[in-house]
């Protein structure tokens, strides 16, 4: 498929329809996930800590973004292109050219967001509800596009 045909799908109205509240129970989801996974790894740097005489506790200053990082680009970045609550409400991020983004892409988007939503929080929300396909600030900044996966499929796209 060519990028002029990706990116011609994703002027249609249906891909949007929903997705600002989809996107917010896909958040909600993802901190849990996120929530278990870091107290997987934190009981692993714990056992380190111990082995180590203490040397590994130096990684829990470093612990969070190196879950939160390997979490997007594993999810996000990684074929679905969806984090797991994305993928349970239905919705995936793509680029303004139809592609998706890549481990590389998916870190810089959760960079940013957690970078505007700790400066800026409200300001963000309301931003969704003004765009005309509900993008939050950070997707205007990177060009990246929430869409419903279902309706890609439907369409037979990937």
């Amino acid at each position: 498929m060519s990028v002029t045909d990706e990116s011609e799908i994703l002027y249609r109205r249906e891909l949007y329809d929903g997705v600002l509240s989809r996107r917010f129970f896909a958040f909600i989801f993802d901190l849990f996930v996120i929530t278990i996974v870091s107290m997987i790894a934190g009981f692993v740097v714990l056992l380190l800590g111990v082995v180590t005489f203490g040397l590994g506790w130096l990684l829990y200053l470093i612990f969070m973004p190196l879950v939160i990082a390997g979490y997007l680009a594993f999810t996000l970045g990684g074929p679905d292109a969806a984090t797991p609550g994305m993928k349970l409400m239905g919705i995936q991020m793509r680029l303004h050219d139809g592609s998706r983004v890549g481990p590389f892409g998916a870190m810089l988007h959760g960079l940013l967001f957690y970078i505007s939503i700790s400066i800026l929080t409200p300001f963000i929300v309301l931003v969704g509800l003004f765009t005309e396909r509900g993008r939050l600030l950070h997707d205007l900044i990177l060009g990246t596009y929430i869409v419903r996966s279902d309706y890609l499929l439907h369409r037979g796209r990937d």
